[in-house]
C-alpha cells in the first residue's frame, strides 16, 4: 500500500465510522420504509420517499456549506477556539448519547415510522411520504455535518482528503450492508455491530472531549497545572505511522498536559462503564 494512501485510510477511520454508522442509521430507516411499502402493495408510493432522500442529502451538504461560510467568519483566534470548544463539547456528548441511549429507541422509530406510513397512505399524503425520509435523512446528515467539524477543528486535525475518503467509504460500505440486509438471504447481526462500533464512538468522543480541554486551557478557561504530564515520543510520535490512526481514532498525545490526560481517563472510563450497563440491562 502506497504510504500516501495508508495515511488516508489511518487518518480518515473515525471519518469512515461516523458515516458508516450515520448513513447506516438513515439508510435502514429508509430501507424499512421501502420493503414495508411493498408488504402493503403500496409500491406506487416508492418514488416520494426517494425524493425526500435525495432532499435530504442536498440540503445536508447547504447545512455543511453554511457551517464552513459561517466558522471562516471567525477571525478572531479567541471567538474561533471559543466556537471550536462548543462544537467539541457538543460532538463528544451526542456521539456518547448515540452510542449509550440512541440504540434503545431505534425498534420504537421503525414500529412509529410504519404508523405513519400507514396514516399518509390512507390520507394520500404525499408530502408526508417526503418528509418522512426527508427527516431521516437530514437528522443523520446534520450530525455528520457536526462530526466532520468537530474532528476537523480538534488540535490533532482531521485533513480533508483523509475526511471525503474516510466519510465516502463510510457511506459506500452503509449502502452496501443496507442492500444485504433488505436483499440477502442471511441475517446480518445488528446488535452487536451497533454495540461494539458505539464502543468505538465512545472512544472517539473522549478524544474530542480532551481536544475540547485542551482548548479550554489555551484560552485560560482551565489552569494548564502540569503544562506536561509526561512525553513518550520517542516511544510512538502522534504525528507519524501508527501514531496518526491512533490520534485521529482515540486522540492520542504524546505529551498531554495533566489535565487533558485526567479528562480523557476520566471521560473514556465512566461512559465506557454505562455503555456496558446499557447493554447489560437491554440483555437482561
Amino acid at each position: 500500500m502506497p504510504a500516501n494512501l495508508g495515511v488516508l485510510l489511518t487518518e480518515g477511520f473515525p471519518s469512515f465510522l461516523i458515516t458508516f454508522r450515520e448513513a447506516l442509521e438513515a439508510f435502514l430507516l429508509v430501507g424499512i420504509m421501502l420493503s414495508y411499502l411493498d408488504r402493503v402493495n403500496a409500491k406506487a408510493y416508492k418514488r416520494y420517499l426517494y425524493y425526500g432522500v435525495v432532499a435530504g442529502l442536498l440540503v445536508s451538504l447547504v447545512v455543511a456549506f453554511l457551517f464552513q461560510v459561517v466558522v471562516s467568519q471567525f477571525e478572531n483566534e479567541y471567538y474561533r477556539n471559543c466556537l471550536m470548544i462548543g462544537i467539541l463539547l457538543f460532538a463528544s456528548g451526542v456521539l456518547t448519547y448515540m452510542a449509550i441511549w440512541m440504540q434503545r429507541q431505534a425498534r420504537e422509530r421503525a414500529s412509529e415510522v410504519q404508523k405513519q406510513l400507514d396514516s399518509h397512505i390512507d390520507a394520500r399524503n404525499l408530502v408526508g411520504m417526503v418528509s418522512l425520509s426527508f427527516v431521516a435523512v437530514l437528522r443523520e446528515g446534520f450530525e455528520t455535518v457536526l462530526f466532520f467539524s468537530a474532528l476537523a477543528y480538534a488540535p490533532q486535525g482531521l485533513r480533508f482528503e483523509s475526511g471525503l475518503t474516510g466519510g465516502l467509504l463510510g457511506v459506500a460500505a452503509s449502502i452496501a450492508l443496507v442492500y444485504v440486509l433488505l436483499r440477502g438471504s442471511r441475517r446480518v447481526p445488528l446488535t452487536p455491530f451497533f454495540k461494539y462500533t458505539g464502543l468505538l464512538l465512545i472512544v472517539i468522543a473522549a478524544g474530542l472531549f480532551s481536544s475540547s480541554v485542551n482548548l479550554m486551557q489555551a484560552v485560560d478557561w482551565l489552569p494548564v497545572m502540569v503544562e506536561q504530564l509526561f512525553d513518550i515520543s520517542w516511544i510512538l510520535r502522534d504525528d507519524e505511522g501508527i501514531g496518526i490512526f491512533l490520534r485521529a481514532l482515540f486522540g492520542y498525545n504524546a505529551a498531554p498536559t495533566a489535565l487533558q490526560f485526567v479528562a480523557w481517563v476520566g471521560y473514556l472510563g465512566l461512559f465506557v462503564v454505562l455503555w456496558k450497563r446499557a447493554y447489560a440491562s437491554a440483555a437482561a
